[in-house]
């Protein structure tokens, strides 16, 4: 369910020596399933485990896992990174906002599921987002910008060369194409 690398776990294992004994850490999805959806990690003293907590062994501690954020930590990863700008804890949970979809469930869903863990993670650094409004009978994925993509002069070349490119490397045989919908209006609201 999460991976959790060496340098972490070293990392973790130094913060729990301060904290009374049984301390373990808790891993969670504030609003999972949905756009809002912010993951965290935060001590779990012994009184704070839950009956119904998935309980994750690592060396030296344990990461506690809520039941309702268990399914929305599925591929979750947390590192612990140095560079020149000093040490950094990261977590990266790629379906914190939409459940990991089979890959034999229906292509609308397993799109919608591109679209959530890594598409509009990649747009949202400039404010924007897509959205799916269909897919048509020859196969091509209507979309829909919003927020700073929409009226954004690199609109096409995201549409063409990134979005387009991504999904059609992802759905070969089942998807032929990409199309943009959006009545782009410049504004006040657009990425330039």
């Amino acid at each position: 369910m999460i991976t959790i690398s060496d340098t972490a776990q070293c990392h973790f294992v130094k913060l729990l020596a301060d904290q009374p004994e049984g301390t373990h850490i808790r891993v969670f999805v504030i609003s999972p399933g949905t756009a809002q959806a912010e993951c965290g990690v935060s001590y779990c003293p012994p009184d704070a485990v839950e009956a119904d907590d998935v309980e994750l062994p690592f060396n030296g501690f344990s990461a506690m896992v809520d039941e309702k954020s268990a399914p929305f930590l599925d591929d979750a990863s947390i590192d612990f990174v140095t560079d020149q700008l000093g040490s950094q804890l990261t977590l990266k949970a790629p379906n914190a906002k939409m459940r990991k979809v089979a890959s034999d469930a229906p292509l609308v869903e397993r799109i919608e599921y591109i679209i959530q863990s890594e598409i509009n993670p990649q747009l949202a650094s400039h404010g924007g987002n897509i959205m799916l409004v269909e897919i048509t009978d020859d196969g091509v994925a209507v979309l829909q910008f919003g927020g700073g993509c929409n009226g954004c002069s690199q609109v096409d070349i995201t549409l063409k060369d990134g979005i387009e490119k991504q999904l059609l490397d992802m759905f070969p045989g089942e998807l032929s194409g990409v199309r943009d919908v959006t009545d782009h209006q410049h504004g006040e609201h657009s990425y330039a």
